[in-house]
């Protein structure tokens, strides 16, 4: 399956593009918006696409075409301000699922935030809470093969391979290399198509986490 990762120069992007190419089932396609950017993904072997999240619904639907799946996992950052949070996370994200439907990709994964389906759970970071749960809704609606996952408090650390996945799990933390390993375990397993779970680690490995969804 050739899938375009939206967000690939993030962190969570970085090790899915990784993870996708020591796949024996999946290719990546890197979108970028800076063109510094391409000559990483190029040298680690990644087919590589120039677009941006400010630009237009066309320009995104033309960077995806002849993929089968998208992986949206694009965020502002915690260093920019909301203005940024809505035009990423969540306009970014509208514009993704439209691109999506026009270039005739059925399969979409998106990273969200862990009870971003619950409002009274949301902390004092309400903006970026609002963005990720209407971004949800808008792909729920959209008529998609979606997958939503929620993760907890990223960190940097090495990843467990271990997970704890489903509805109302409590908070907790998880490496983001866990994160991308769930998104490419999600992506052609039947379970997870229309499901959205929060993340977080877990004692339970990340392939049987997702069959038991």
């Amino acid at each position: 399956m050739k899938v375009l990762v939206v967000g690939a120069n993030g962190q969570i992007g970085k090790h899915v593009i990784k993870q996708l190419l020591e796949s024996d089932q999946h290719s990546p396609r890197a979108m970028v918006r800076k063109q510094e950017q391409i000559e990483y993904f190029e040298g680690i072997g990644a087919e590589t696409v120039l677009a941006s999240l400010e630009g237009n619904v066309d320009e995104i639907a033309e960077a995806a075409m002849g993929c089968e799946a998208i992986v949206f996992t694009a965020g502002s950052g915690g260093s920019t301000g909301y203005d940024q949070t809505l035009l990423i996370d969540l306009d970014g994200a509208g514009k993704t699922i439209e691109a999506a439907e026009k270039a005739g990709i059925d399969r979409f994964v998106i990273v969200s935030a862990i009870h971003a389906d619950k409002r009274e759970s949301w902390t004092d970071i309400k903006p970026y809470y609002v963005a990720k749960h209407y971004a949800d809704k808008l792909l729920i609606n959209s008529g998609l093969k979606y997958t939503i996952i929620r993760p907890g408090g990223l960190t940097n650390d090495q990843g467990t391979g271990k997970v704890k996945a489903g509805d109302n799990v409590e908070r907790g933390k998880i490496p983001r290399e866990d994160v991308a390993a769930t998104i490419v375990a999600s992506l052609d397993n039947e379970k997870t198509i229309n499901r959205s779970f929060d993340l977080v680690s877990g004692e339970t490995s990340i392939n049987e986490a997702v069959n038991q969804l």
